[in-house]
């Protein structure tokens, strides 16, 4: 999640500067950029327990131990909460979770390259503190009391809230990991049809991707534990939006959605005020409780936007939010299995005509069925692993036509190929976990912190 926002911003006075806040997104092809986040937990050789903030090994002195590699410090109350260099961004998750925030990039080589050079920075640090970090999309072993939370403001209110709405938030809060990635549109149009796709194909990436298949050292009897924990987190902020599909969706819309979202916070003079379950119309109106008489700036509606949390997010891009965390090359693959499908017209335009007679149940069925059952989901007489061949297919073709080269000639589909393997196997990463968990490592899940770190 984000850093604390920057002070000031200019006063909404028109309904229409929301909608505009949207549009300023529009970019042409030529400026097109692909920025991807990866969290990651970070864990204690010596016990594989989750790392406090405070301490001699904790998170603040890994975010210390990364300054030497010229990021800079952001601080709140005292306390570096996230470190900035050439718009990347580390930052931090509830309980610590590591999450880097790449800059915009042109193509995979490059995030490709920014992965690896964080992992290695991190592993330099890691190395010297005994400690490790490991990409999973839910904590495979600790409770929700095992875990501490970091200092920053916004949790603290999201601590308090989320328990009101659902079983679920503090988990997805402490104990999930994700990687995502965030594009471009050129218009209202084209964000549409972008924004459309990627939420139907949302459940193929949720079932490629799946590699949270444990929770407290036991199967959770399911294949994403991560996507599962957002089915019973906020009813008011997360799920597959079923407005997107229908006749008149654009800009306007979405706008309209966010508004219904109750807030959580108003960010003022460095202190984040309580607003949970307040509504940012009668903000808008002078009448929100947290700050009688006051109306919002920009910024508090670009931090409200933060606070939902459906498959795809619309921001000034498009974040990409249905993959648990894994390992390198496969924070690498889904960049490449989004950018294949929408950054090419015609990829864009098959990926449309694979989806664009899905019912909303058969959408909202992937949705929950897929968490659990991945690849094996059933539709349509056969399995979403038909599915994602046929989208994989179209990616790659989506690669290849952007042509974008390394030094040694080849181009982006490469990155492909880690999730081509799962999807002809028809095996997620989740059950090939299962598999050792049943096997080689005797009913433990501590051999992951071993086998699958950093």
């Amino acid at each position: 999640m984000a850093a604390p926002p920057a002070p000031g911003g200019t006063p909404i006075t028109d309904r229409r500067q929301l909608v505009e806040w949207f549009e300023q997104g529009n970019k042409p092809a030529s400026a097109w950029r692909i920025g991807t986040e990866h969290e990651k937990f970070a864990f204690r050789r010596s016990d594989l327990r989750r790392l406090p903030y405070e301490g001699p090994d904790g998170i603040g002195a890994v975010l210390n131990g990364l300054l030497r590699f010229g990021w800079e410090p952001i601080s709140e109350g005292g306390n570096i909460i996230a470190l900035a260099k050439d718009g990347c961004s580390i930052t931090l998750e509830p309980g610590g979770q590591f999450e880097l925030s790449g800059a915009p990039l042109e193509t995979l080589h490059q995030t490709c390259d920014e992965v690896h050079t964080h992992l290695a920075q991190v592993k330099a640090v890691g190395d010297e503190l005994g400690i490790g970090m490991v990409g999973l999309g839910f904590d495979p072993k600790w409770r929700r009391e095992d875990i501490g939370w970091m200092p920053k403001g916004r949790y603290r209110v999201m601590r308090e809230y989320m328990p009101k709405k659902g079983k679920l938030g503090l988990d997805m809060m402490l104990r999930t990991c994700t990687v995502q990635v965030n594009l471009d549109y050129s218009s209202e149009a084209d964000m549409v049809r972008k924004f459309q796709v990627s939420l139907a194909l949302q459940p193929v990436a949720t079932a490629i991707f799946a590699n949270s298949p444990f929770i407290e050292g036991k199967p959770a009897g399911m294949l994403s534990a991560r996507s599962h924990v957002w089915t019973d987190t906020d009813p008011d902020r997360c799920g597959m939006l079923d407005f997107v599909f229908e006749d008149g969706f654009g800009f306007e819309r979405y706008a309209d959605y966010i508004l219904d979202v109750p807030m959580y916070f108003v960010y003022r003079d460095g202190k984040y005020v309580d607003a949970s379950g307040q509504s940012f119309r009668d903000f808008l109106e002078g009448r929100l409780p947290a700050l009688p008489g006051e109306k919002p700036l920009i910024t508090d509606w670009a931090d409200h936007i933060t606070t939902a949390f459906p498959e795809v997010r619309l921001k000034r891009y498009l974040e990409m939010r249905g993959a648990d965390g894994g390992p390198w090359r496969r924070i690498c693959a889904l960049p490449a299995l989004w950018v294949g499908l929408l950054y090419d017209q015609a990829s864009l335009d098959a990926a449309w005509n694979l989806t664009k007679d899905w019912t909303r149940e058969e959408r909202n069925a992937l949705r929950d069925e897929a968490p659990r059952l991945g690849l094996a989901t059933p539709f349509r007489g056969g399995t979403l692993r038909d599915i994602a061949v046929e989208v994989l297919k179209i990616a790659r073709a989506g690669l290849r036509a952007r042509a974008r080269l390394d030094r040694a000639g080849e181009d982006e589909s490469g990155f492909l190929t880690s999730i081509e393997e799962v999807v002809s196997s028809g095996k997620t990463p989740a059950e090939v976990l299962l598999d050792a968990y049943a096997t080689r490592w005797n009913g433990s899940v501590d051999p992951i912190y071993h086998e699958l770190a950093y």
